[in-house]
């Protein structure tokens, strides 16, 4: 299985008492697996499923501090899309529309095994993409938390500069990736987690194949992201919340990162009662950096 060693680390995604919950597997529609964590809730577990959804090349382990914030309050789900962590990779397309497929596929495994309904939690590029898998079946959706999201209706990220940052950004990773340095670049992160899932990490998110994924995913966003502007998704009565991050960061420059937060603002405006909440002490990825803040909107529409 991809991503099993780096460096001599071995993942500890199955062994017992993981932070992050018993390991499992979703099958596609396609026949694919996609590979899973389910933590239970405490007391009766009643209530909504919480789905996290990471962004670009980001699977399961980046939201295990946010789950340890959680606690028992309710079942959760991480998981890996294709081509990352212990999903094989998938072949065809890995443009939205493909990415919100899997994880509809996800969603119908997991609602009778008991799940749902579900909070749709999406961080960055994982935004749009938990926006239209809510739109294929809003009716077992109790609300969606779009963290830092990538949006549409943000300007600069339909700018050809945003496409060479892109471009650029992608290509440093696969050769941090080659020398072995990606892990060591994201080791702030990576510290941030309970022991287990930073080990997954190191072991699985830092390697060529994931950089590869990230290549993938990357392929046309700028179209992705006008298609939903053309066609936005229906979320008409989705409870929905929009967190955005309050800090800078490598890559989000003062002005990029005001305007990322005013589409943030215009995106919680289109949903009735949507809310738009601002964390002053998140940088980009919130998860990691703030994710005691980021549990507390999510417990918020549990």
């Amino acid at each position: 299985m991809a991503g099993e060693r780096d460096g001599g680390r071995r993942a500890a995604w199955d062994a017992p008492g993981h932070s992050q919950g018993a390991p499992g597997f979703a099958p596609t529609r396609d026949g694919r697996r996609l590979a899973l964590q389910r933590r239970p809730a405490g007391g009766d577990g009643a209530g909504p499923t919480v789905v996290f959804e990471g962004g670009l090349a980001a699977g399961r382990s980046w939201w295990a501090a946010v789950q340890r914030e959680l606690g028992d309050a309710a079942p959760t789900v991480v998981y890996d899309r294709a081509g990352l962590g212990r999903s094989a990779p998938a072949p065809g397309s890995r443009r939205l529309d493909a990415l919100a497929r899997d994880l509809t596929d996800l969603l119908g495994h997991l609602e009778p095994l008991g799940a749902g309904p579900f909070v749709l939690v999406g961080h960055s590029w994982g935004g749009p993409v938990v926006r239209l898998a809510a739109a294929e079946r809003p009716d077992r959706i109790a609300g969606l938390v779009l963290v830092d999201p990538a949006d549409e209706s943000c300007p600069l990220l339909l700018s050809p500069g945003m496409r060479r940052q892109e471009r650029a950004g992608q290509h440093l990773s696969m050769l941090l990736a080659r020398a072995g340095l990606l892990g060591f670049v994201h080791r702030s992160l990576t510290s941030a987690l309970p022991p287990d899932a930073a080990a997954d990490l190191r072991a699985e998110g830092f390697t060529v194949a994931a950089m590869r994924t990230r290549a993938r995913e990357l392929e046309d966003t700028q179209g992705d992201l006008r298609r939903l502007l053309d066609a936005p998704p229906a979320l008409d009565g989705v409870p929905l919340t929009v967190v955005s991050a309050g800090r800078t960061s490598p890559g989000m420059t003062r002005s990029v990162r005001e305007a990322a937060t005013a589409s943030h603002a215009h995106r919680a405006r289109q949903s009735p009662g949507g809310r738009h909440v601002v964390l002053p002490g998140a940088d980009h990825m919130v998860p990691a950096s703030a994710p005691g803040a980021l549990a507390a909107e999510i417990r918020a529409l549990l």
